[in-house]
């Protein structure tokens, strides 16, 4: 830090910085009753990324960081314009249940006289959210094919062009004494969705508010949450927002000493989440959480490349079929890999035991309705682990086999061409920050994949599934 750095005029000690624009976001936390520990700072030095949360005095497990009132929480419910989203409830229901939201960050952002300016005004022009959303169509194709992300993306930006047009436009039409079609424009409304993305938190449900659930109405809207949303994520996270009746608090999960970032944690997130909800990832080989899909339409097209003869390719078809049937497999379904095995196992080992089935036994199979006994869940977690992959019957190894070929080449590159560019440090050097993610997106699936490619692969060793 530089010595002769301004600090902002609040009781305490909790930033280093010239920033005017934080200095008056932690003005503002000390008006609402915000409350920062003497023993942590916000800056953007030091930080993974943007701001950020350092400690500058040794921190033990338990201690809280800071506690936010609930009245410091921005939401629709706390928002000036809380009486005329209550009253049009009825027109703005959506499937995200996102847009009243949306709709009060729009007046609340726009608003010279918000109460929220001194905390929004920390996101100027959201220039530093750089989701894939953002990215041309182009540029997503050529660093992101096979990934999920580019798919995932179309939906997003076809349901927010969707949102807007059929239901946000007439809605601030209506109310032009409050917003304003010209001001609260599409590409801010697309901004305050990244935003809402990457920076909003949704309170866990309790039991009786999960059981009361009303289907016209989500009972867990997303809320933004000043001071908790500075903190950056990893998996291996220090830090967890806990939640209580008058307000929420953040938390050391284990001791942190001075000097280390605080870390919160969004959730068990893969690269491919992280880069498509937050616009970042963490190294491929630290993130424990990182995931590859293998669609389930993949290993269907595997099972016909190993049908030998027309009978075997109609048995394949009614087997599909009944797996469709069951709800185990479908047109937009994947089964999900981690780094240690497959992570939707009991689907899995469902399709694979299905498909790999004489005639006769699938015969009895669909007589008996078989399917409705579950298999022991512990067999089945051991069969699809790494562990497991090499011991499985070989009819089943060859087909996921397969299967985790055909994933692979829908990559524009192979493992090794982006192994090259990751070990070549003056190449990575060059790269700018899009490349740089994408590249360790593509890299952590890869290398999940081939993972499971070499562990299925013929002469491995006795099967123990049959």
């Amino acid at each position: 830090m530089s010595s002769d750095a301004k600090r902002p005029k609040v009781e305490g000690d909790y930033v280093e910085t010239r920033d005017e624009r934080l200095q008056n976001f932690l003005q503002w936390c000390h008006e609402v009753e915000l409350t920062i520990s003497n023993k942590v700072f916000l800056s953007k030095e030091g930080t993974v990324a943007e701001y950020g949360m350092m400690a500058k005095q040794n921190i033990d497990e338990g201690e809280v960081l800071f506690s936010i009132p609930r009245n410091a929480l921005l939401n629709q419910q706390t928002s000036k314009v809380k009486a005329v989203l209550e009253e049009s409830k009825g027109i703005l229901e959506n499937t995200s249940g996102w847009v009243p939201l949306l709709l009060a960050l729009m007046y609340e952002y726009t608003s010279p006289q918000s109460h929220w300016k001194p905390y929004l005004s920390l996101w100027p022009d959201f220039k530093a959210l750089d989701h894939p959303m953002f990215w041309s169509k182009e540029e997503r194709n050529k660093l992101l094919k096979g990934t999920g992300i580019c798919q995932a993306v179309e939906t997003d930006l076809t349901n927010i062009q969707k949102e807007y047009t059929d239901i946000v436009l007439p809605f601030i039409q209506s109310h032009s004494n409050l917003w304003n079609p010209e001001k609260h424009t599409l590409d801010l409304y697309k901004s305050l969705v990244a935003f809402v993305m990457s920076y909003s938190f949704q309170e866990p449900l309790k039991e009786e508010e999960e059981e009361e659930e009303d289907d016209n109405e989500d009972p867990n809207p997303p809320m933004m949450v000043p001071m908790a949303d500075m903190l950056n994520h990893v998996s291996n996270h220090n830090a967890k927002l806990e939640y209580s009746p008058d307000c929420l608090k953040m938390v050391a999960v284990h001791s942190i000493q001075a000097g280390e970032e605080v870390f919160n944690t969004y959730g068990q997130m893969a690269n491919w989440q992280l880069l498509h909800m937050y616009g970042f990832t963490e190294p491929h080989e630290e993130n424990v959480h990182d995931t590859a899909d293998i669609k389930n339409s993949v290993v269907h097209q595997a099972a016909l490349q190993l049908a030998q003869t027309e009978e075997d390719q109609h048995l394949l078809t009614e087997k599909w079929s009944t797996l469709c049937d069951m709800g185990i497999v479908g047109d937009k379904g994947a089964f999900i890999f981690g780094k240690k095995g497959c992570l939707t196992d009991t689907e899995l080992y469902t399709t694979l035991k299905v498909l790999c089935m004489e005639k006769d036994e699938f015969d009895a199979f669909q007589e008996d309705r078989e399917w409705e006994e579950a298999d022991d869940e512990d067999e089945v977690t051991q069969a699809l682990s790494n562990e497991g992959l090499p011991d499985l019957a070989p009819t089943w190894r060859r087909l996921l086999h397969v299967a985790t070929g055909i994933a692979l080449n829908a990559y524009t590159e192979g493992v090794e061409a982006d192994r090259m560019l990751l070990e070549d440090q003056e190449v990575l050097g060059r790269m700018n920050s899009r490349n740089r993610r994408a590249l360790q997106v593509r890299y952590g699936q890869k290398m999940i994949l081939r993972q499971i490619q070499q562990l299925t692969q013929s002469g491995s060793s006795t099967s123990k599934t049959s």
